[in-house]
């Protein structure tokens, strides 16, 4: 039996850029690499943020874990089962155990519908609650589970602020009681004091129900405020994987050091050394076959643009990608 609630193996998603003029010319058809056979896995009860910039591929894991997309190659095991083996029929089971809630609060909910309706939505997919009455006594309960009062059952989501409205998104996760939550960037749309306030949401409902998260952001202060540990993700790959305290404290990666120089200092008298990335963010359509960082790095090396580096541990959970640490 597995020690982890998720594990991801050498996961993969290729788009195929395919241009019917080019093709018929006898062009080359382009492919674009979101994910490019990356591994990590999560343990029951904890929360792994995964962390990058805009692009990365971070969403597109997300996709992928839910199956709202399927892998190119790879495989993705919820406790003993390889999701990716799994018949229609059992995926409506998976789809209770895991929940995505996503980054816009105004666009992931209907607004033709009361929040009465959105939130017993999934009861009744999932065939959890019959009857009116229990529905309504249901969703009175989410509601105030995630800080909402009974009063808000009857409105729609027009009536509320982007911070109420993604404690209804977090209300429609718990609806069907999963054990695993993956955030898809869900603070990022927010004013900074709302952030706050439902990162400490999370913390609680994580607390009270056990739950396991997924949380993806690009936002450092985020990720170490809500992560027990770390994945650094780098145009399709992760480069560094360990715990919050490891990667805030101990980076070894390139790509990690300039992320965390990136943010600002606390005291502006004393900046940290800055190691800085040359050139633009590499681009995911057919990239070179060696490391995603070679060209920007300042200290790669001849390995680096030919041969693509595999994580490698350095000592308890800690793993980087790099030839030249």
């Amino acid at each position: 039996m597995s020690d982890y609630f998720l594990e991801v193996k050498n996961l993969t998603k290729h788009f195929p850029l395919n241009n019917d003029l080019i093709s018929r010319l006898g062009g080359k058809t382009r492919t674009l690499k979101a994910v490019d056979d990356i591994s990590f896995f999560i343990k029951p009860g904890e929360t792994l943020g995964l962390v990058g910039e805009s692009g990365c591929g971070k969403s597109t894991t997300a996709r992928l874990i839910t199956r709202l997309i399927e892998p190119s190659s790879g495989s993705i095991y919820l406790k003993d089962d390889d999701l990716l083996s799994l018949p229609p029929e059992r995926m409506l089971d998976v789809r209770k155990t895991v929940q995505l809630v996503f980054q816009d609060p105004y666009s992931s909910l209907n607004p033709r519908k009361t929040i009465m309706q959105i939130l017993s939505r999934p009861l009744e997919v999932h065939n959890l609650a019959k009857g009116w009455t229990a529905k309504r006594r249901h969703v009175l309960h989410l509601l105030r589970l995630v800080g909402l009062g009974v009063e808000h059952a009857d409105r729609y989501p027009h009536e509320f602020s982007g911070g109420q409205r993604q404690r209804i998104a977090i209300a429609r996760a718990l609806a069907v009681s999963p054990q695993l939550i993956i955030g898809d960037e869900p603070v990022s749309a927010l004013d900074v004091s709302i952030q706050a306030q439902i990162l400490n949401l999370f913390r609680e409902l994580q607390q009270e129900f056990n739950l396991t998260y997924l949380f993806i952001a690009h936002d450092l202060s985020v990720i170490r405020h809500i992560s027990d540990r770390v994945a650094v993700m780098y145009v399709g790959k992760i480069v560094e994987t360990g715990t919050v305290e490891t990667i805030f404290e101990n980076p070894k990666h390139p790509y990690t050091h300039a992320l965390l120089m990136a943010v600002p200092h606390a005291d502006p008298l004393k900046p940290p050394p800055r190691l800085t990335l040359q050139g633009e963010l590499a681009t995911p359509v057919d990239p070179p076959p060696g490391c995603r960082l070679y060209g920007r790095c300042p200290i790669a090396t001849d390995i680096c643009g030919e041969v693509s580096p595999e994580l490698i541990g350095r000592g308890g959970e800690h793993y980087v990608a790099c030839h030249n640490i």
